[in-house]
């Protein structure tokens, strides 16, 4: 009886040691697999990436255009060209209304480049802008310039 055994569990070990692992073909195709639903990820995703990144630049100009507008309020003037919008994250000198700044720091667009301040504005007042993705002026697409009168749309 225990020799029967022995021999059923050698047959059953023999069996399953034939058949461990995936074969080639097997792995291939599941490279293949992944490689489809990874391009199809990316496809979907990359568009997104870019529209955030516009939506990050208006958000962050409105944000400096607000800084602007209560520096005025408390100064009765805009900054001007020497000063620059970088004189909002600083204290307002002999200023009894503020101990800090209009806003906490200065961000840098999507793209890493400065926003640009000019005064007189050409689009209003004054203007808050990103040279976009390429970084100079004009463009098309996420080259476009965006600025505080950029339309929603």
């Amino acid at each position: 009886m225990l020799k029967k055994i022995l021999n059923k569990l050698k047959v059953l070990s023999h069996a399953a040691n034939a058949e461990d692992g995936f074969s080639l073909i097997e792995l291939m195709v599941v490279v293949v697999i992944m490689g489809l639903l990874t391009t199809v990820v990316v496809i979907n995703v990359m568009p997104n990436r870019d529209r955030a990144m516009v939506e990050k630049a208006k958000a962050d100009i409105s944000t400096i255009a607000q800084a602007v507008e209560m520096y005025r309020m408390d100064q009765m003037k805009y900054p001007s060209m020497e000063q620059g919008i970088e004189i909002l994250s600083k204290a307002p000198e002999g200023s009894n209304f503020r101990n800090q700044g209009y806003i906490k720091s200065l961000p840098k667009d999507p793209w890493g480049h400065e926003y640009q301040y000019l005064i007189p504005g050409e689009h209003g007042t004054f203007d808050i802008f990103s040279y976009g993705a390429d970084g100079r002026i004009g463009g098309e697409g996420l080259d476009l310039d965006i600025g505080n009168w950029t339309e929603e749309g």
